[in-house]
């Protein structure tokens, strides 16, 4: 009984945790340009760090919760079936996160650079800001994606609990 319950809260405290991140993480970054309106390139150096610190965190929680969800079946906490999906999911968001991580970011770093540093000081036409800010809109969507697929796995834990019972 202790091991279930051990592993049910480390499995929902590692969503909780990833999750909560994701869902504050376009908070703290809108208060950022907010406040730091006239100097965008500061505001976008202190994102871009907070976003590596929560991809870093997401990584560590989604590797735990999908060892936790592997581990279930045979803890009989949850019926193999069950679990096949939330672990899918979590596959897919580790996947994304670690191609916004490890290929978005630095892409869009070398266009930085390669614009003398500051994005808004490029002009509208110059190749690498137009790669940036579609290589912006592509972390804004696969941020987005991780989320939704983060609520579709605590929904899919919700019904593995409820058909438990």
């Amino acid at each position: 009984m202790i091991v279930k319950t051990l592993l049910r809260t480390l499995l929902y405290l590692a969503l909780i945790i990833w999750l909560g991140a994701e869902v504050f993480f376009p908070i703290v970054a809108a208060t950022t340009f907010g406040t730091l309106q006239p100097d965008t390139h500061t505001a976008g150096a202190i994102v871009g760090k907070l976003l590596q610190i929560l991809h870093g965190m997401g990584l560590v929680a989604g590797t735990l919760a999908l060892i936790m969800l592997a581990l279930a079946p045979s803890l009989g906490v949850y019926k193999q079936r069950k679990v096949l999906v939330p672990m899918a999911l979590l596959v897919a968001m580790i996947a994304l996160t670690s191609y916004s991580q490890f290929a978005i970011i630095p892409a869009m770093e070398r266009d930085r650079i390669a614009t003398g540093g500051t994005i808004d000081a490029a002009d509208a036409a110059n190749p690498s800001r137009i790669d940036f800010n579609r290589l912006h809109q592509r972390a804004e969507h696969v941020e987005e994606a991780i989320l939704l697929m983060g609520l579709a796995t605590v929904a899919f834990g919700a019904a593995t609990e409820t058909a438990r019972t």
